[in-house]
């Protein structure tokens, strides 16, 4: 098949942009011609098809580079002909969408359509059920716009902002679900969790399947031995339960390593002051990060929000490395089966302790643990239900 692979940036930014990266390379490796449409923007890694990305968008810029980019949010005409062009010259048989809201547009799905082109869309946030994304609201899970997007503007969702969420709330009214749902042939959930927080918000249960993500990046070789220290990797902001974390770190002898980066870190490394046990790493790339996780006795994934899935999980079990995970959104489905870790509620410090030493206690087959993460997130599994939803929506 002719597949163009969608996604707002194209390079490692986020969990979104690591996972369609592996799928464009898996789509590759099993002989398909793929095409890929971004928006221009300087950190894009190279690719031929480049020329036909849409003109970047600044929300943070000048007021005017503001106001143009809000027409993205509405009529984005730059990004409709950008597209356009691509279509005309690579004559897809399937559009595969991913991370597309604001930057880039629906409306690529609905150019795609009118097309007679079939379109599926990995959702990789909850923005068709959500206008500020993530079902968060004051630092706790949220589901009220299920019922009628207007709560985000009555909470100020969007960074506490009045006009931004007011601008949240319109887009949602522009590009409501039932439009969505007319321009899209298969939503993807990458997890069930997720399948089902779009039925909960009127997707048709016959459009929506779930296909969880493969190991993105390859785990490489098992390593022989295991330091004498856990760690956390990811975004360094509040609703990774980092806070919750170094809390529960604070009591325990036990060294941690907080791998990643973000905008609460100074706020954390002001928490962990004085704790020789907790060590700030910063952003790893994945030759020393593969290591880190790979020796390390476990990998904790302490989130208080609903997470899509657990692309850190999901690594770690395949370098052998248990998860000791909150027990909320899609996180449950990563871990690959008994043996490969923990749960533990969300947003409790004292739980969170108790697991910790628990983890360390427990005799981990870290050789099982890899060979069970790596059948049941294999490329190979990944790239097989794909075509499934490909060749369903297609007839091909």
């Amino acid at each position: 098949m002719k597949i163009i692979v969608v996604n707002k940036f194209y390079y490692n930014r986020g969990g979104d942009c690591t996972a369609t990266l592996a799928t464009e390379r898996v789509l590759r490796e099993h002989g398909h011609e793929v095409a890929v449409f971004a928006m221009d923007y300087p950190q894009n890694l190279p690719s031929q098809w480049q020329r036909y990305f849409a003109p970047q968008a600044d929300f943070g810029g000048s007021p005017g580079k503001r106001l143009r980019a809000l027409g993205r949010l509405f009529s984005p005409w730059d990004v409709r002909r950008a597209f356009t062009r691509l279509l005309d010259d690579f004559r897809p048989d399937v559009v595969h969408l991913n991370n597309i809201h604001s930057y880039l547009s629906p409306v690529v799905a609905e150019v795609a359509h009118a097309r007679g082109v079939r379109v599926v869309w990995t959702m990789h946030d909850y923005k068709a059920v959500c206008p500020s994304y993530v079902c968060l609201r004051g630092g706790q899970v949220c589901t009220e716009c299920m019922g009628g997007t207007s709560a985000v503007v009555r909470h100020r969702c969007m960074k506490g902002s009045l006009l931004q969420s007011t601008f949240a709330w319109l887009e949602s009214l522009w590009w409501g679900r039932k439009r969505l749902a007319r321009a899209t042939d298969r939503f993807i959930a990458p997890s069930e969790f997720v399948r089902q927080m779009l039925l909960r918000g009127g997707f048709a249960a016959g459009q929506v399947v779930t296909v969880p993500h493969c190991v993105p990046r390859r785990p490489g070789e098992l390593l022989d031995e295991r330091g004498d220290y856990y760690c956390y990797v990811g975004r360094l902001s509040r609703e990774k339960g980092v806070a919750t974390l170094i809390a529960a770190a604070r009591e325990l002898p036990h060294k941690l390593l907080v791998i990643g980066d973000g905008p609460l870190r100074g706020e954390l490394e002001a928490m962990a002051a004085g704790c020789g046990n907790i060590t700030f790493c910063g952003h790893k790339d994945w030759q020393e990060l593969s290591q880190l996780v790979g020796r390390a006795r476990f990998v904790v994934v302490p989130s208080e929000w609903y997470e899509v899935f657990g692309l850190v999980s999901i690594e770690a079990e395949c370098l052998g490395t248990p998860v000791l995970a909150a027990d909320i959104g899609g996180i449950p489905e990563t871990l690959a089966g008994d043996g490969c870790g923990m749960l533990f509620k969300p947003g409790d410090a004292a739980g969170l302790r108790e697991k910790i030493g628990l983890m360390y206690a427990t005799d981990f087959d870290h050789a099982a643990i890899a060979a069970k993460a790596r059948d049941t997130y294999s490329e190979q599994r990944y790239y097989t239900s794909l075509m499934s939803v490909y060749r369903d929506v297609t007839g091909q």
